[in-house]
């Protein structure tokens, strides 16, 4: 389990999302729910939230971070990223397949495969996949990884990403890469199953040449903790590279689709204020940007203009 953790999916709900972090912390041990931020006065105008409504809310499972935001109904989740979870025992991977299936549905039937002795791919009542699995946490070191599954026009390109992510992130590594052989219902050489790490963090990838209706979307984005602006710039610049997109308040696509937010930690820190004026005002700067300035936002905390 990583310790610093640099890299931390958000989950985007409408406005279920203090319900689902209480449901997902239900689930696991080594849980907390931490930090809460709330819309602003200018939220109903811009966002439809009312404001004082919960924006977003930080949380831990199994010692993992997460961020839950309530964005609206604009997206919802796919497939196309869901968190592995590794189970050291059946009655593990029973009462969390039934807890998670129950309003929701499976992907894949909980049962033996190649890879497990038992293993299914559900989804929640939220509509957020978990890939179920029997085994041992050391094989790939956290007990929750996010596992991308590329498709459609991203199809074939799972070991490309793999590698544009693995050269961006210090402490980068790819621990392994299984490939599909002839005969096995998919193109030969594409990634059947990959494990690799970004700075601390395990992550999964996996091709599928299947019709799938869903791609990448923002309803999970990785969100990258900056320390200063010499970090926002250097991640802001390298996944946006190669024809990735720039979108708004730190949020970008790279060139496979996925959905980041490249944040500054001084955001999180001018936010905590208890003073709403101040709040406000570094939300309606960010409102404005597209990639962050943490010099301006520091203005705008202060109420300096220039």
């Amino acid at each position: 389990m990583p310790g610093f953790q640099k890299i931390t999916p958000c989950l985007w709900f409408d406005s279920e999302a203090e319900e689902a972090t209480t449901f997902y912390a239900s689930l696991f041990a080594d849980c907390r729910i931490g930090k809460v931020t709330r819309y602003g006065e200018d939220a109903l105008k811009i966002t439809g939230k009312q404001a004082g409504s919960v924006m977003t809310i930080e949380f831990q499972l199994a010692g993992y971070k997460f961020t839950a935001l309530n964005g609206g109904p604009q997206f919802t989740f796919t497939p196309a990223i869901s968190f592995f979870v590794m189970c050291q025992t059946e009655a593990e991977v029973d009462t969390l397949w039934q807890k998670l299936s129950k309003n929701g549905g499976a992907l894949m039937e909980l049962g033996k495969y190649d890879w497990s002795e038992k293993y299914g791919w559900v989804q929640d009542r939220y509509g957020l996949t978990w890939q179920i699995a029997l085994g041992k946490i050391e094989d790939v070191g956290q007990k929750i990884t996010p596992s991308l599954l590329f498709v459609g026009k991203q199809h074939g390109k799972a070991e490309e990403a793999i590698n544009f992510y693995t050269a961006i992130f210090q402490g980068s590594k790819v621990d392994g890469i299984l490939r599909y052989q002839a005969g096995q219902g998919e193109p030969e050489g594409t990634v059947k199953h990959a494990q690799f790490s970004l700075s601390t963090e395990k992550f999964m990838a996996m091709d599928s040449a299947s019709a799938h209706p869903f791609t990448f979307n923002e309803a999970v984005s990785l969100a990258v903790e900056c320390a200063t602006q010499e970090e926002v710039d250097y991640f802001w610049e390298k996944l946006t590279a190669n024809g990735g997109e720039e979108v708004q308040c730190g949020w970008l696509k790279d060139n496979f689709g996925v959905s980041w937010q490249v944040v500054p930690t001084a955001l999180h820190e001018l936010l905590s204020d208890s003073n709403v004026e101040k709040t406000q005002r570094v939300t309606q700067a960010f409102l404005q940007m597209k990639k962050f300035d943490i010099d301006a936002l520091k203005r705008a905390y202060a109420g300096n203009k220039s």
